[in-house]
């Protein structure tokens, strides 16, 4: 697998309906915040349409949404304004985040599984000087599994996650919920096309060290 060029998701948001838009909070980002994964300042990397950005603003916490594609942040604020919430929203690059810092945790939803081996590697050494000492990063990502989307195995998370800097507290199975997009996924999975589906995921938490 190769990671896709930024142009393609702005395309995506431009002109079809991604699979990962549920129109909801991902279920499993949900329960982590509930368990208190979520903690201080959130940059919520990746933030698509701002669902979990709007969940975190609508509790209270100092949370920045970023995304490499201005189509899905111009989403994200109609999406923040229709729940009464005003949080900022940036364009990022997550493989050279350069203006972003100073956060205490760094979500990561369905963000990790689209680099390829050298830009996992990348993207944990570019977290480093995103994440404060002592902060974390939670990160939910597609796990192999009988359908659609990128997809990365434990194994991946850990050696990124075992770089300089870090230290992988927690790894462990979760689910993704996703859309079905298209018929050939609907036979698979053996539901109607529009489907939501929860589909195997790991949830991981890496400690950024002092």
């Amino acid at each position: 697998m190769t990671t896709p060029a930024p142009f393609r998701f702005q395309d995506s948001y431009l002109t079809d309906e991604p699979p990962w838009i549920i129109g909801e909070p991902q279920p499993a980002i949900v329960a982590a915040e509930a368990e208190g994964l979520l903690r201080g300042r959130v940059l919520d990397l990746g933030c698509g349409t701002g669902e979990h950005t709007v969940l975190l603003a609508g509790h209270g916490y100092d949370v920045v949404g970023a995304d490499s594609a201005p189509a899905a942040l111009d989403r994200a604020r109609a999406v923040a304004a229709a729940h009464g919430v005003d949080p900022v929203f940036v364009v990022a690059d997550a493989l050279d985040p350069v203006e972003l810092r100073g956060f205490d945790t760094v979500l990561d939803s369905a963000l990790f599984h689209i680099f390829d081996g050298d830009d996992q590697a990348r993207y944990a050494d570019a977290l480093r000087e995103v994440v404060v000492g002592g902060g974390r990063v939670v990160l939910l990502a597609l796990a192999p599994g009988p359908a659609f989307g990128p997809e990365v195995t434990d194994d991946e998370i850990r050696r990124a996650f075992s770089r300089p800097g870090w230290r992988l507290e927690q790894l462990r199975e979760s689910t993704y919920r996703g859309r079905v997009p298209d018929a050939q996924q609907a036979d698979l999975l053996r539901v109607p096309v529009g489907a939501h589906v929860d589909l195997p995921a790991w949830l991981a938490v890496a400690r950024r060290e002092a």
